[in-house]
């Protein structure tokens, strides 16, 4: 592996393990709506700060932009809905598990980026493992179906959110000012959805600040490392590896939650990262 892949591979890792830590402090918080009003405040001032110093991102990337702002705000709500209805080792690998597929077939279909062989089955090997996580046990799935339900369309969002920002982010000439862009106006489109939902302007809760903050900061951080690496990587490849998070929220999930694991769930989190490595050497 080259310098460069090897540090956009890097970049993404960290990513995931970053994306991973923000969604299990949402878990985590009684308050989730305040926790997201919250860090959607403080995400926001750190963009308006951010655009101070970095260049605004090309006119040719706003149609894009607009369209993964809006998915970004109807993620933050299944989001909310998944974890509000299910385990956070069953809903995360689910949401997550749907986007490596659907942006590897648009990739290959519609924007000519086909992968190489060992690097296709390093995708399907991803998405099929993080199936396996989602899925297992059957029993818990079949008592709790709505979680299915909300896990999958959040997937759907993810998937559809990454294809638009993926054709966006190398319009944009600037990749920084693309992502301050993207977390200013999802923030302020929260908020203000929360506002039309709560009849208020701010939520108050149980929620703290310092989670507000560590949920912003690792979340704008952890989609500005992915599209960047998305600006010097295939696509579907990109998707694929920062899913690798699904072992990051696995291990959360047992460890801090105290939710069941499984063999099988084991295995499935072992060949998520073989499939890591068949991405990362091809």
């Amino acid at each position: 592996m080259e310098a460069s892949e090897l540090i956009t591979t890097s970049a993404v890792l960290v990513a995931a393990v970053l994306h991973a830590g923000w969604n299990a402090l949402a878990k985590h918080d009684a308050d989730r709506t305040t926790l997201l009003a919250r860090s959607s405040l403080v995400g926001m001032v750190l963009a308006v700060a951010g655009l101070l110093v970095v260049a605004a991102p090309a006119a040719a990337s706003w149609p894009w932009l607009a369209g993964s702002i809006v998915l970004h705000v109807a993620y933050n709500a299944g989001l909310l809905w998944a974890y509000h209805v299910g385990d956070f080792n069953q809903t995360y690998p689910l949401a997550r598990g749907v986007g490596p597929l659907v942006v590897a077939a648009f990739a290959t279909l519609v924007l000519n980026e086909p992968l190489a062989a060992p690097a296709t089955v390093g995708v399907v090997v991803i998405a099929v493992s993080i199936g396996v996580l989602g899925f297992t046990p059957w029993h818990r799935v079949r008592a709790n179906r709505p979680v299915v339900v909300a896990a999958v369309l959040t997937g759907l969002a993810i998937a559809t959110y990454t294809i638009l920002d993926g054709v966006g982010v190398r319009r944009s000439g600037s990749s920084a000012g693309y992502t301050l862009w993207l977390v200013g106006m999802q923030a302020l489109l929260t908020i203000a959805g929360l506002r039309l939902w709560r009849r208020r302007s701010v939520p108050r809760g149980s929620s703290g600040w310092w989670a507000a903050v560590a949920v912003a900061a690792m979340s704008a951080a952890a989609y500005g490392l992915v599209l960047w690496a998305q600006t010097r990587g295939a696509l579907a490849a990109v998707a694929a590896l920062r899913e690798t998070s699904v072992i990051v929220a696995a291990l959360i999930g047992m460890l801090f939650f105290k939710e069941p694991m499984g063999r099988v769930r084991i295995v499935a989190s072992v060949a998520v990262a073989g499939g890591v490595i068949l991405l990362s050497a091809f």
